[in-house]
């Protein structure tokens, strides 16, 4: 039986601080996988000559959401495209949090001020994030205090100046002592999970560049972090089949998970902190592309 085709899809020019991926192109090959890497807006690529594309490190699509979310329609039409289209256009627009909360699911509690709604903050008290929902790596991203209300509102019109949808939560205090937790899912099942600092610093302007992933350290989630992560997961729309997953939670008021984003595009996995994962993934992937 001849080797799947398969494509490991990056950005270009690739990004030097994606640790998972060249890790993860030994692994499928090491599985028996003709692997390749390659970028989603690359021209000279023939979707249609792989068995399987599997998107990784596309971190640029939030500056291009429509183009990219055209490209995954059309790479889907031409291979098995993981994870789906339909997923990849919802989950690039952060408002999907809103649909998780009407479905039950803990999440921090979000609004949204659209392009030509006003940029008047709800009433939050404490400190504040705003952000745009279609973004990575905490670009855009800025943490307030109370009594920098007028610069919030500055950064919202900014955001819309640009044509994003920004959102509006308040901070997580419980973060700066237990960080976040990421957990992460493939084929389906749990797979492991990492703890991280805080991202946004106080003071750190909303655009400077920021450290996404900071004091990374493996985790051993909690039953109450598992129950949540998996209810996120049963209310994506439509049930589909995600080939791999990532639920990031912080804690609240009450101690309790809460889910601050839902990972279903191209997040990093966290490979090289647990080293039986990547052959786990690997063999998967590649029972994935035997089956398209």
């Amino acid at each position: 039986m001849a080797s799947p085709r398969i494509a490991l899809v990056t950005r270009r020019p690739r990004p030097e601080h994606d640790t998972d991926l060249p890790v993860l192109a030994r692994a499928v090959g090491a599985a028996g996988g003709d692997v390749r890497v390659v970028g989603w807006d690359d021209p000279d690529v023939d979707w249609s000559g792989f068995d399987l594309a599997v998107i990784r490190s596309t971190w640029d699509y939030s500056w291009r959401t429509g183009e990219y979310v055209a490209w995954a329609e059309r790479c889907a039409s031409l291979t098995r495209l993981a994870n789906p289209a339909d997923v990849v256009r919802w989950n690039t627009d952060k408002r999907y949090l809103g649909e998780l909360a009407e479905g039950g699911v803990p999440v921090v509690p979000t609004y949204y001020r659209a392009p030509g709604q006003s940029a008047e903050l709800p009433a939050i008290e404490g400190e504040f994030v705003v952000k745009p929902t279609s973004g990575a790596g905490a670009r855009y991203a800025g943490r307030y205090r109370a009594d920098e209300r007028e610069a919030a509102r500055a950064h919202i019109a900014h955001l819309h100046e640009e044509g994003f949808t920004a959102m509006v939560q308040p901070y997580m205090t419980r973060i700066d002592a237990t960080g976040e937790r990421a957990l992460v899912f493939f084929g389906g099942q749990f797979l492991h999970a990492i703890q991280k600092g805080a991202v946004l610093a106080p003071g750190t302007a909303y655009d400077d560049d920021k450290m996404p992933h900071p004091d990374l350290r493996p985790w051993e989630p909690t039953a109450a972090e598992l129950d949540v992560a998996e209810r996120a997961l049963a209310a994506v729309p439509g049930s589909p089949e995600l080939l791999y997953a990532r639920v990031d939670l912080v804690d609240g008021a009450d101690g309790g998970p809460r889910v601050m984003e839902l990972e279903l595009v191209e997040p990093n996995l966290f490979l090289g902190l647990h080293p039986g994962s990547p052959s786990r993934v690997a063999e998967l992937i590649v029972k994935t592309a035997y089956a398209s």
